[in-house]
Protein backbone atom coordinates (compact mmCIF):
# COMPACT_ATOMS: atom_id res chain seq x y z
CA UNK A 1 0.00 0.00 0.00
CA UNK A 2 1.63 3.79 -1.16
CA UNK A 3 2.11 6.16 1.64
CA UNK A 4 -0.67 8.22 0.03
CA UNK A 5 -3.21 5.88 0.44
CA UNK A 6 -2.56 4.64 4.26
CA UNK A 7 -2.49 8.56 4.85
CA UNK A 8 -5.73 8.67 3.28
CA UNK A 9 -6.93 5.62 5.35
CA UNK A 10 -5.80 7.08 8.67
CA UNK A 11 -7.75 10.53 7.75
CA UNK A 12 -11.15 8.95 7.23
CA UNK A 13 -10.69 6.26 10.33
CA UNK A 14 -10.67 9.49 12.53
CA UNK A 15 -13.96 9.76 11.74
CA UNK A 16 -15.20 6.25 11.70
CA UNK A 17 -13.94 5.02 8.03
CA UNK A 18 -15.34 5.56 4.37
CA UNK A 19 -18.62 3.97 5.44
CA UNK A 20 -19.30 6.41 8.45
CA UNK A 21 -18.61 9.30 5.85
CA UNK A 22 -21.00 7.57 3.29
CA UNK A 23 -23.44 7.81 5.74
CA UNK A 24 -22.55 11.39 6.54
CA UNK A 25 -22.72 12.16 3.25
CA UNK A 26 -25.84 11.14 2.01
CA UNK A 27 -27.60 12.43 5.16
CA UNK A 28 -26.16 16.16 3.74
CA UNK A 29 -27.26 15.69 0.72
CA UNK A 30 -30.93 15.01 2.35
CA UNK A 31 -30.53 18.06 4.24
CA UNK A 32 -29.03 20.35 1.79
CA UNK A 33 -30.01 19.14 -1.76
CA UNK A 34 -32.92 16.95 -1.69
CA UNK A 35 -35.40 18.50 0.77
CA UNK A 36 -34.89 22.30 -0.58
CA UNK A 37 -35.90 20.86 -3.66
CA UNK A 38 -39.53 18.74 -2.69
CA UNK A 39 -40.35 20.93 -0.09
CA UNK A 40 -42.13 24.81 0.31
CA UNK A 41 -40.70 27.37 2.43
CA UNK A 42 -43.42 26.72 5.43
CA UNK A 43 -42.58 23.08 4.93
CA UNK A 44 -38.99 23.75 4.86
CA UNK A 45 -38.93 25.67 8.23
CA UNK A 46 -40.84 23.31 9.56
CA UNK A 47 -38.06 20.72 9.22
CA UNK A 48 -35.40 23.30 9.93
CA UNK A 49 -37.10 23.44 13.09
CA UNK A 50 -36.76 19.44 13.04
CA UNK A 51 -33.43 19.39 12.61
CA UNK A 52 -32.87 21.82 15.55
CA UNK A 53 -33.73 18.15 17.87
CA UNK A 54 -31.09 16.33 16.04
CA UNK A 55 -28.11 18.06 17.83
CA UNK A 56 -29.51 16.72 21.21
CA UNK A 57 -30.50 13.55 19.81
CA UNK A 58 -26.79 13.75 18.75
CA UNK A 59 -25.40 14.71 22.19
CA UNK A 60 -27.48 12.44 23.91
CA UNK A 61 -25.62 10.01 22.10
CA UNK A 62 -22.71 10.86 23.14
CA UNK A 63 -23.65 11.41 26.70
CA UNK A 64 -26.24 8.17 26.82
CA UNK A 65 -25.60 5.87 24.52
CA UNK A 66 -21.75 5.66 24.91
CA UNK A 67 -21.01 7.53 27.88
CA UNK A 68 -24.10 5.77 29.98
CA UNK A 69 -24.97 8.77 31.36
CA UNK A 70 -28.86 8.79 31.02
CA UNK A 71 -29.81 12.65 31.60
CA UNK A 72 -34.05 13.68 31.56
CA UNK A 73 -32.58 17.60 31.41
CA UNK A 74 -31.50 18.12 28.27
CA UNK A 75 -34.19 20.54 27.63
CA UNK A 76 -32.13 22.96 29.89
CA UNK A 77 -29.00 23.68 28.17
CA UNK A 78 -31.69 23.79 24.43
CA UNK A 79 -33.41 26.22 26.86
CA UNK A 80 -30.37 28.42 27.61
CA UNK A 81 -29.20 28.45 23.95
CA UNK A 82 -32.47 29.04 22.95
CA UNK A 83 -33.06 32.31 25.45
CA UNK A 84 -29.05 33.44 24.68
CA UNK A 85 -30.19 33.88 20.93
CA UNK A 86 -33.54 35.29 21.92
CA UNK A 87 -32.52 37.75 24.35
CA UNK A 88 -30.34 39.01 21.43
CA UNK A 89 -32.71 39.43 19.10
CA UNK A 90 -35.28 40.69 21.76
CA UNK A 91 -32.76 43.82 22.02
CA UNK A 92 -32.49 44.12 18.52
CA UNK A 93 -36.30 44.71 18.05
CA UNK A 94 -36.55 47.32 21.28
CA UNK A 95 -34.30 49.79 20.31
CA UNK A 96 -35.21 53.45 21.78
CA UNK A 97 -37.25 54.08 17.96
CA UNK A 98 -39.26 51.01 17.93
CA UNK A 99 -40.40 51.34 22.18
CA UNK A 100 -40.65 54.52 21.98
CA UNK A 101 -44.50 54.47 23.09
CA UNK A 102 -43.80 52.51 25.90
CA UNK A 103 -43.11 54.57 29.60
CA UNK A 104 -39.26 52.98 29.27
CA UNK A 105 -37.96 52.73 25.84
CA UNK A 106 -35.41 50.94 24.76
CA UNK A 107 -36.17 48.23 27.28
CA UNK A 108 -37.97 44.43 26.13
CA UNK A 109 -41.86 45.01 26.13
CA UNK A 110 -42.56 42.13 28.86
CA UNK A 111 -40.32 44.24 31.27
CA UNK A 112 -42.35 47.73 30.58
CA UNK A 113 -45.25 45.97 31.14
CA UNK A 114 -44.06 44.40 34.78
CA UNK A 115 -42.76 48.13 35.89
CA UNK A 116 -38.90 47.50 35.23
CA UNK A 117 -37.33 50.36 34.39
CA UNK A 118 -34.22 49.26 33.73
CA UNK A 119 -32.47 46.63 31.91
CA UNK A 120 -31.09 44.06 33.88
CA UNK A 121 -27.32 43.79 33.96
CA UNK A 122 -27.05 39.80 32.64
CA UNK A 123 -29.00 41.23 29.54
CA UNK A 124 -26.40 43.83 28.84
CA UNK A 125 -23.92 41.24 27.14
CA UNK A 126 -26.80 40.51 24.76
CA UNK A 127 -26.00 43.53 22.63
CA UNK A 128 -23.27 42.11 21.35
CA UNK A 129 -23.70 39.27 18.86
CA UNK A 130 -20.18 38.22 18.85
CA UNK A 131 -20.21 37.77 22.60
CA UNK A 132 -24.27 36.11 22.05
CA UNK A 133 -22.43 33.75 20.30
CA UNK A 134 -20.08 33.09 23.14
CA UNK A 135 -21.90 32.99 25.61
CA UNK A 136 -24.48 30.49 24.00
CA UNK A 137 -21.63 27.84 24.22
CA UNK A 138 -20.22 28.77 27.52
CA UNK A 139 -22.95 29.75 29.68
CA UNK A 140 -24.77 25.71 29.29
CA UNK A 141 -21.07 24.40 29.24
CA UNK A 142 -20.39 25.83 32.53
CA UNK A 143 -23.79 25.12 33.95
CA UNK A 144 -23.38 21.34 32.39
CA UNK A 145 -19.36 21.34 34.14
CA UNK A 146 -21.32 22.63 37.34
CA UNK A 147 -24.11 19.78 37.41
CA UNK A 148 -21.40 17.22 35.95
CA UNK A 149 -19.07 18.28 38.89
CA UNK A 150 -21.09 18.19 41.68
CA UNK A 151 -22.83 14.91 40.44
CA UNK A 152 -19.59 12.76 39.30
CA UNK A 153 -16.89 13.52 41.51
CA UNK A 154 -19.46 11.74 44.21
CA UNK A 155 -19.95 8.98 42.21
CA UNK A 156 -23.99 9.56 41.17
CA UNK A 157 -25.35 8.25 38.62
CA UNK A 158 -27.53 5.70 37.20
CA UNK A 159 -31.36 6.37 37.71
CA UNK A 160 -30.57 8.99 40.24
CA UNK A 161 -28.59 11.46 38.17
CA UNK A 162 -31.66 11.10 35.39
CA UNK A 163 -33.81 11.95 38.66
CA UNK A 164 -31.86 14.90 39.34
CA UNK A 165 -31.60 16.66 35.80
CA UNK A 166 -35.56 15.70 35.17
CA UNK A 167 -35.61 17.93 38.87
CA UNK A 168 -33.21 20.61 38.03
CA UNK A 169 -35.85 20.95 34.51
CA UNK A 170 -38.84 21.49 36.18
CA UNK A 171 -37.04 24.14 38.72
CA UNK A 172 -35.39 25.98 35.87
CA UNK A 173 -39.03 25.85 34.11
CA UNK A 174 -40.41 27.37 37.70
CA UNK A 175 -37.49 29.63 37.51
CA UNK A 176 -38.51 31.36 34.50
CA UNK A 177 -42.21 31.19 34.62
CA UNK A 178 -41.70 33.46 38.03
CA UNK A 179 -39.19 35.51 36.91
CA UNK A 180 -41.67 37.16 33.94
CA UNK A 181 -39.90 40.53 34.19
CA UNK A 182 -36.93 39.11 33.38
CA UNK A 183 -37.64 36.60 31.06
CA UNK A 184 -41.05 36.72 29.60
CA UNK A 185 -42.60 34.29 31.71
CA UNK A 186 -45.05 31.87 30.41
CA UNK A 187 -45.48 33.45 27.04
CA UNK A 188 -41.05 33.43 26.51
CA UNK A 189 -39.60 36.42 24.34
CA UNK A 190 -41.91 36.67 21.38
CA UNK A 191 -41.67 39.35 18.19
CA UNK A 192 -38.08 38.52 17.43
CA UNK A 193 -37.96 39.71 13.49
CA UNK A 194 -34.50 41.00 12.97
CA UNK A 195 -30.67 39.87 12.92
CA UNK A 196 -28.69 42.37 12.85
CA UNK A 197 -30.91 44.30 10.90
CA UNK A 198 -31.48 41.45 8.59
CA UNK A 199 -35.20 40.38 8.64
CA UNK A 200 -35.75 37.04 9.86
CA UNK A 201 -39.07 36.50 8.50
CA UNK A 202 -38.46 36.49 4.70
CA UNK A 203 -38.77 33.14 2.52
CA UNK A 204 -35.22 33.92 1.42
CA UNK A 205 -34.01 34.52 5.23
CA UNK A 206 -35.87 31.58 5.83
CA UNK A 207 -33.92 29.45 3.39
CA UNK A 208 -30.40 31.19 4.85
CA UNK A 209 -31.30 29.80 8.31
CA UNK A 210 -32.02 26.41 6.99
CA UNK A 211 -29.20 25.75 4.86
CA UNK A 212 -27.11 27.11 8.16
CA UNK A 213 -28.68 25.09 10.67
CA UNK A 214 -27.78 22.04 8.05
CA UNK A 215 -24.47 22.75 7.63
CA UNK A 216 -23.84 23.15 11.44
CA UNK A 217 -25.81 19.82 12.15
CA UNK A 218 -23.29 17.93 9.68
CA UNK A 219 -20.12 19.51 11.58
CA UNK A 220 -21.67 18.70 15.03
CA UNK A 221 -21.77 14.79 13.36
CA UNK A 222 -18.37 15.21 11.63
CA UNK A 223 -17.02 16.40 15.64
CA UNK A 224 -18.97 13.22 17.03
CA UNK A 225 -17.44 10.82 14.82
CA UNK A 226 -14.23 12.10 15.57
CA UNK A 227 -15.01 12.09 19.13
CA UNK A 228 -16.02 8.87 19.39
CA UNK A 229 -13.34 7.42 17.41
CA UNK A 230 -10.76 8.63 19.34
CA UNK A 231 -9.09 7.58 22.46
CA UNK A 232 -11.74 9.13 24.23
CA UNK A 233 -14.28 7.52 22.48
CA UNK A 234 -12.77 3.43 23.81
CA UNK A 235 -12.81 5.24 27.04
CA UNK A 236 -16.30 6.41 27.18
CA UNK A 237 -16.99 2.85 26.04
CA UNK A 238 -15.06 0.97 28.43
CA UNK A 239 -16.36 3.12 31.05
CA UNK A 240 -19.74 2.62 30.21
CA UNK A 241 -19.40 -1.38 30.32
CA UNK A 242 -16.54 -1.85 33.31
CA UNK A 243 -16.90 1.79 35.48
CA UNK A 244 -14.71 0.06 38.13
CA UNK A 245 -12.21 -1.71 35.61
CA UNK A 246 -11.59 1.89 34.49
CA UNK A 247 -10.93 3.40 37.54
CA UNK A 248 -8.51 0.77 38.90
CA UNK A 249 -6.44 1.59 35.88
CA UNK A 250 -5.68 5.16 36.81
CA UNK A 251 -8.38 6.94 34.76
CA UNK A 252 -10.42 9.69 36.49
CA UNK A 253 -14.06 8.21 35.83
CA UNK A 254 -15.63 12.01 36.72
CA UNK A 255 -13.44 14.05 34.67
CA UNK A 256 -14.51 11.59 31.34
CA UNK A 257 -18.26 12.20 32.48
CA UNK A 258 -17.88 15.70 32.97
CA UNK A 259 -16.54 15.71 29.25
CA UNK A 260 -18.96 13.99 27.77
CA UNK A 261 -21.77 15.53 29.61
CA UNK A 262 -20.86 19.12 28.89
CA UNK A 263 -20.20 18.19 24.77
CA UNK A 264 -23.81 17.54 25.03
CA UNK A 265 -25.05 20.41 26.59
CA UNK A 266 -22.86 22.46 23.72
CA UNK A 267 -24.47 20.37 21.03
CA UNK A 268 -28.01 21.06 22.58
CA UNK A 269 -27.37 25.23 23.23
CA UNK A 270 -26.56 24.93 19.31
CA UNK A 271 -29.77 23.53 18.43
CA UNK A 272 -31.67 26.04 20.82
CA UNK A 273 -29.95 28.70 19.26
CA UNK A 274 -31.29 27.62 15.97
CA UNK A 275 -34.41 27.13 16.95
CA UNK A 276 -35.22 30.48 18.19
CA UNK A 277 -33.87 31.80 14.40
CA UNK A 278 -36.05 29.56 12.43
CA UNK A 279 -39.63 29.75 14.87
CA UNK A 280 -38.71 33.17 16.14
CA UNK A 281 -39.57 32.92 19.75
CA UNK A 282 -38.29 30.46 22.94
CA UNK A 283 -40.38 29.80 26.22
CA UNK A 284 -40.11 28.05 29.09
CA UNK A 285 -42.39 24.64 27.36
CA UNK A 286 -38.75 23.60 25.30
CA UNK A 287 -37.26 23.26 28.51
CA UNK A 288 -39.02 21.42 31.08
CA UNK A 289 -39.13 17.82 31.39
CA UNK A 290 -41.66 16.95 28.98
CA UNK A 291 -39.48 18.83 25.92
CA UNK A 292 -36.73 16.76 27.67
CA UNK A 293 -38.46 13.30 28.00
CA UNK A 294 -39.21 13.66 24.32
CA UNK A 295 -35.49 14.63 23.18
CA UNK A 296 -34.52 11.12 24.74
CA UNK A 297 -37.34 9.60 22.80
CA UNK A 298 -35.75 10.82 19.25
CA UNK A 299 -32.81 9.72 20.33
CA UNK A 300 -34.16 6.00 20.92
CA UNK A 301 -35.94 5.59 18.18
CA UNK A 302 -33.17 7.08 15.82
CA UNK A 303 -30.70 4.97 17.92
CA UNK A 304 -28.94 5.47 20.70
CA UNK A 305 -25.43 4.15 19.50
CA UNK A 306 -25.95 6.05 16.52
CA UNK A 307 -24.86 9.36 15.72
CA UNK A 308 -26.55 10.03 12.22
CA UNK A 309 -29.44 6.90 13.05
CA UNK A 310 -29.87 9.57 15.93
CA UNK A 311 -30.36 12.71 13.56
CA UNK A 312 -32.89 10.32 11.36
CA UNK A 313 -34.69 9.74 14.75
CA UNK A 314 -35.30 13.20 16.02
CA UNK A 315 -36.50 14.22 12.50
CA UNK A 316 -38.98 10.87 11.69
CA UNK A 317 -40.28 11.35 15.31
CA UNK A 318 -41.11 15.10 14.67
CA UNK A 319 -42.61 14.59 11.32
CA UNK A 320 -45.11 11.81 12.88
CA UNK A 321 -45.85 14.49 15.37
CA UNK A 322 -47.02 17.04 13.38
CA UNK A 323 -48.56 14.97 10.80
CA UNK A 324 -50.44 13.25 13.70
CA UNK A 325 -51.06 16.11 15.72
CA UNK A 326 -52.69 17.84 12.97
CA UNK A 327 -55.48 15.21 12.62
CA UNK A 328 -55.21 13.26 15.96
CA UNK A 329 -54.30 15.99 18.33
CA UNK A 330 -55.21 14.37 21.97
CA UNK A 331 -53.61 10.94 20.80
CA UNK A 332 -49.90 12.03 20.54
CA UNK A 333 -48.55 11.52 23.65
CA UNK A 334 -50.33 8.35 23.95
CA UNK A 335 -48.66 7.65 20.83
CA UNK A 336 -45.67 9.16 22.33
CA UNK A 337 -45.22 6.83 25.32
CA UNK A 338 -46.17 3.70 23.12
CA UNK A 339 -43.26 4.35 20.21
CA UNK A 340 -40.81 4.58 23.59
CA UNK A 341 -42.48 1.71 25.09
CA UNK A 342 -41.46 -0.21 21.12
CA UNK A 343 -38.25 1.22 20.95
CA UNK A 344 -37.25 -0.25 24.34
CA UNK A 345 -39.15 -3.78 24.10
CA UNK A 346 -38.74 -4.67 20.38
CA UNK A 347 -35.63 -2.91 18.59
CA UNK A 348 -33.50 -1.45 21.27
CA UNK A 349 -31.17 -0.22 19.14
CA UNK A 350 -33.31 2.11 17.64
CA UNK A 351 -33.55 2.54 13.55
CA UNK A 352 -30.40 2.26 13.43
CA UNK A 353 -29.97 -1.05 14.34
CA UNK A 354 -32.88 -2.13 12.27
CA UNK A 355 -31.07 -0.78 9.45
CA UNK A 356 -27.63 -2.86 10.49
CA UNK A 357 -29.39 -6.18 10.83
CA UNK A 358 -31.33 -6.19 7.92
CA UNK A 359 -30.60 -3.45 5.13
CA UNK A 360 -26.78 -3.40 5.45
CA UNK A 361 -26.49 -7.46 4.91
CA UNK A 362 -28.65 -7.03 1.53
CA UNK A 363 -26.50 -3.59 0.43
CA UNK A 364 -23.61 -5.78 1.20
CA UNK A 365 -24.81 -9.02 -1.15
CA UNK A 366 -25.56 -6.37 -3.95
CA UNK A 367 -22.01 -4.41 -3.41
CA UNK A 368 -20.93 -8.38 -3.79
CA UNK A 369 -22.58 -8.81 -6.82
CA UNK A 370 -21.40 -5.75 -8.58
CA UNK A 371 -17.85 -6.28 -7.74
CA UNK A 372 -17.60 -9.52 -8.61
CA UNK A 373 -14.36 -10.55 -10.20
CA UNK A 374 -14.50 -13.01 -13.21
CA UNK A 375 -12.35 -15.95 -12.51
CA UNK A 376 -9.00 -16.12 -13.43
CA UNK A 377 -8.19 -17.87 -16.63
CA UNK A 378 -6.76 -21.60 -15.99
CA UNK A 379 -3.23 -22.11 -16.95
CA UNK A 380 -2.37 -23.96 -20.00
CA UNK A 381 -0.86 -27.82 -18.50
CA UNK A 382 2.83 -28.10 -19.71
CA UNK A 383 3.08 -30.38 -22.38
CA UNK A 384 4.70 -34.05 -22.31
CA UNK A 385 8.42 -34.26 -23.52
CA UNK A 386 7.38 -36.27 -26.42
CA UNK A 387 4.59 -33.72 -27.61
CA UNK A 388 7.53 -31.22 -28.03
CA UNK A 389 9.31 -29.67 -30.82
CA UNK A 390 12.32 -31.03 -32.31
CA UNK A 391 14.82 -29.43 -33.52
CA UNK A 392 17.43 -30.98 -36.12
CA UNK A 393 20.52 -28.30 -37.40
CA UNK A 394 18.24 -25.01 -35.98
CA UNK A 395 15.40 -26.34 -37.89
CA UNK A 396 11.79 -27.63 -36.39
CA UNK A 397 10.85 -31.28 -37.28
CA UNK A 398 7.52 -31.13 -35.31
CA UNK A 399 6.60 -33.44 -32.34
CA UNK A 400 7.71 -37.04 -32.11
CA UNK A 401 4.41 -38.19 -32.34
CA UNK A 402 3.57 -36.38 -36.03
CA UNK A 403 2.83 -39.19 -38.23
CA UNK A 404 4.39 -38.23 -41.59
Amino acid sequence: MSTQSVVKASWMDKFGGRGKLIQILIIAILILGVLPMVADIFRLNLYGKYLTYAFVAAGLVLCWGYGGILSLGQGIFFGLGGYGMAMFLKLEASSPENTAIQSTPGIPDFMDWNQITELPWFWEPFHSFPLTILLILTVPAFFAFVIGYAMFKRRVGGVYFAIITQAIASIMTILIIGQQGYTGGINGITDLRTLMGWSIQTDFAQYVLYFACGIALILCLLVGQYILNSRYGQLLIAMRDQEDRVRFSGYDVANIKIFVFVAASVFSAIGGAFFTLQVGFMSPSFVGTVASIEMVIFCAVGGRLSLIGAAYGAFLVNLAKSSLSESFPQLWVVAMGALFIAVVMLFPRGLAGLVSDYAAPVRDRLLGLFNRKPPAPKADAPKPESARPQKRDGVSIGSAQETH
